[in-house]
């Protein structure tokens, strides 16, 4: 079944008045998610916060019955975050590190997710390990096997990184997890709600994402996953009463589930209007989603590509819906503003944020456009069309 995108751009208002390909940074959310949110916001000015909490208690507990579905997983592995980062450095900062202990990343690691790990060496004494990206982009599988022995404590590795449309082998890196007996933290931000995730057939123990980008959810959302096999090895670095019970003067309980590491403070609207952009995704279809993401895409690709001075940067046969490229005449910072004045958003990835990959690329400053499946070929044209302007 195809994506109705007569149905889909009439659920999103600002496709009438804009161009958006910064759905990597931050999608349109559709009609139904905003008021899913604005109608809680507007019970809790009505009747108060908790007596609206209260009320919409259901609506707030489908929240991990959807991420449930959508990653394959029991609704008890999920739990709710107020972003990607920090439900990423949560689960990171709660496996039982010692000093001496080795974690593997790759090179197209996300640098909020990289900062993390350095700051996680420079006081816990762990090692760091990068293993570099092949000639297609994606990590060296046969390097990273070679490096694995009983010092590794995890593999931390970003699906798609922010900064290139490689989709990264998250599968095969999770066979190799289970094969070592080695804990696998993925990053799903960016796959997240353009792709189908499958946390069994990835072979992850944690994953994370966001509600901002291709979910179309609220910003200051996102979730985790925790395989419950898992779970009592991991030590929150925080509790409160939200992932704990406090049972006597001098003994507590942990929740025996994901939500241990959730806390009591969070936003209800964010989280219910998470929950429905969730569902909208799987009334949609994620198999749909990608394969019109995908196509959209490659065909943006095609068309920078045929336009003078300008450079493409992704190759490769798993390419995802972000986009990079850049100019020999223009800074990056040039097109992102000119492209705003035809109503075209766009994103700048910076050569500083990237440090572990584009100065191996010898790359600056680059452009990002990334499409969503409410996006037309007709858009594309019209970048086309304004960036030829320029």
């Amino acid at each position: 079944m195809s994506i109705n995108l007569g149905q889909v751009r009439n659920d999103t208002p600002a496709c009438k008045d804009l161009i958006h390909f910064n759905n990597a940074g931050a999608a349109l959310q559709p009609r139904d998610v905003t008021d899913a949110v604005l109608r809680h916001l507007l019970l809790e000015q009505r009747i108060g916060g908790y007596e609206a909490a209260e009320h919409n208690a259901t609506l707030s507990d489908d929240f991990c019955h959807c991420f449930g579905r959508l990653l394959n997983c029991a609704p008890r592995e999920v739990a709710f975050a107020e972003s990607c980062t920090r439900a990423w450095t949560q689960l990171l900062l709660s496996v039982p590190f010692e000093a001496g202990d080795r974690i593997i990343t790759g090179q197209s690691e996300y640098a909020s997710n990289y900062l993390s790990l350095l700051h996680l060496a420079k006081h816990k004494g762990v090692k760091i390990e990068v293993i570099p990206n092949n000639d297609a982009g994606v990590i060296c599988l046969k390097t990273l096997e070679n490096k694995l022995d009983n010092n590794v404590r995890l593999i931390a590795l970003t699906h798609i990184a922010s900064q290139s449309g490689v989709i990264q082998p998250a599968a095969e890196l999770g066979r190799l997890a289970r094969k070592h007996h080695i804990l696998y933290l993925l990053d799903a931000c960016q796959s997240a709600g353009q792709m189908h995730l499958d946390v069994n057939e990835l072979g992850c123990d944690m994953l994370t994402g966001t509600g901002r980008k291709y979910l179309r959810g609220p910003r200051g959302t996102g979730f985790m996953y925790v395989r419950h096999s898992i779970l009592d090895y991991l030590q929150p670095q925080s509790i409160d009463l939200q992932s704990a019970s406090w049972l006597s003067r001098d003994h507590y309980l942990l929740r025996d589930d994901a939500r241990r590491f959730e806390v009591w403070e969070h936003s209800v609207a964010g989280k219910i209007g998470l929950a429905v952009a969730a569902d909208y995704a799987l009334r949609l279809g994620l198999a749909e989603i990608e394969s019109t993401v995908q196509t959209l895409a490659a065909t943006l690709r095609d068309a920078i590509s045929q336009l003078p001075g300008l450079t493409v940067h992704e190759h490769g046969d798993k390419l995802s819906g972000i986009v990079t490229f850049s100019s020999k005449r223009h800074s990056a910072r040039d097109i992102q503003n000119q492209l705003r004045k035809h109503r075209i958003n766009t994103s700048v990835i910076r050569c500083q944020n990237t440090q572990l990959d584009f100065p191996d690329r010898q790359l600056g400053d680059v452009n990002r456009a990334s499409v969503h499946y409410y996006n037309t070929e007709a858009e594309i044209v019209a970048f086309c069309a304004a960036l030829s302007s320029f």
